[in-house]
């Protein structure tokens, strides 16, 4: 165990169940009492919690691959921190843990769900993006859920996003014929070409997509990788040629929707060109982790692959960041700092 600990932290819970678009009012940040960790316990000090799209869903009472938020409770996702009691074996104070209790800043952790990880190797907050879920997203999304092969044309959506960036560059580094990535702004369509290696990209705000695509790939896509949903995945079906495969990893154009979304509305066009569109969740590729730490720390050490953060400071914004990470306010992956 460890001297003096903190008596009390602040965490945020859910109070009320959004409808549409998340408000301040639905969520509470609260000071609650912090005590010294039980049998088989840490208690860590969280330094950097991650914001993601998929939250937006656990919001929602709804059944789900995951439970939705408990009312009145925090909620919870990837956090990295540093121990500072411990009372299990093998975690010492001083060691950084990532662990699944973010969104407060002090956690209370079994240490069968605490992994150790490096700080020498990686920033911390590499491990809640390019080394941590949203990394592997990317890889088993690209690699195993779309059978990319050298010579595919690649399209990604919210290429700019923590995970969209990833998907591109893989591709690239793996002899993709062409990537292809929308953003939506100017300046991440910029960053997309001369920073990350896209060999095209658009701003989906500046015409319709289809258009846009059809554009950028004349030749049409062999991938789609869809982080949005609706229009985009409507045009990536127009533009995808025989035996093309999709990724669904993402809706977020319809999270905050209140009535159904229209498109696709060109699901016939799947039967001619026998498309393979099939959903994706992270968890079931944890046996590809051991791969793709190899892999994707030797492309970070070569300078292949390149990664951006959007660091908001302090636990009392956690609520703005989230708002900001679903208007797209963010460049890769969007953290929360409490360092």
């Amino acid at each position: 165990m460890s001297a003096a600990l903190p008596t009390s932290g602040r965490e945020w819970h859910l109070v009320a169940r959004p409808h549409g678009w998340p408000k301040a009012e639905d969520f509470a940040l609260r000071e609650v009492p912090v005590a010294a960790p039980g049998e088989g316990r840490v208690l860590v000090r969280n330094l950097h919690f991650s914001v993601d799209p998929y939250m937006r869903g656990r919001m929602n009472d709804v059944k789900s691959y995951t439970p939705p938020f408990k009312l009145d409770h925090p909620m919870d996702g990837g956090a990295v921190g540093e121990v500072i009691a411990s009372n299990a074996d093998g975690f010492a104070v001083g060691d950084h843990v990532l662990h699944g209790l973010g969104w407060r800043e002090y956690a209370d952790v079994p240490a069968e769900h605490a992994v150790k990880v490096d700080a020498s190797l990686a920033p911390l907050s590499a491990y809640l993006g390019v080394l941590g879920m949203t990394g592997l997203t990317a890889y088993a999304g690209l690699f195993d859920v779309a059978s990319f092969k050298e010579g595919d044309a690649v399209f990604v959506s919210g290429a700019a996003g923590a995970v969209g960036s990833q998907v591109g560059q893989m591709a690239r580094i793996k002899g993709a014929s062409r990537v292809i990535g929308s953003a939506g702004s100017d300046e991440k369509v910029k960053l997309l070409v001369e920073e990350y290696g896209f060999d095209a990209a658009f701003n989906y705000k500046n015409g319709p997509v289809a258009d846009q695509l059809r554009e950028a790939a004349p030749d049409g896509i062999d991938v789609y990788f869809d982080n949005v949903g609706g229009e985009h995945l409507e045009a990536a079906i127009s533009s995808l040629n025989l035996h093309g495969r999709v990724t669904v990893c993402g809706m977020i154009a319809q999270y905050n929707a209140t009535e159904p979304t229209p498109a696709p509305r060109n699901l016939a066009l799947v039967i001619g060109k026998r498309l393979r569109i099939q959903g994706m969740l992270v968890a079931d590729h944890a046996d590809l982790q051991p791969q793709f730490v190899q892999d994707v720390a030797g492309w970070l050490a070569s300078g292949e692959l390149k990664y951006r953060e959007t660091f908001v400071e302090g636990i009392e914004n956690g609520f703005d960041a989230f708002l900001g990470l679903l208007r797209g306010e963010n460049t890769g992956k969007m953290i929360v700092s409490l360092a």
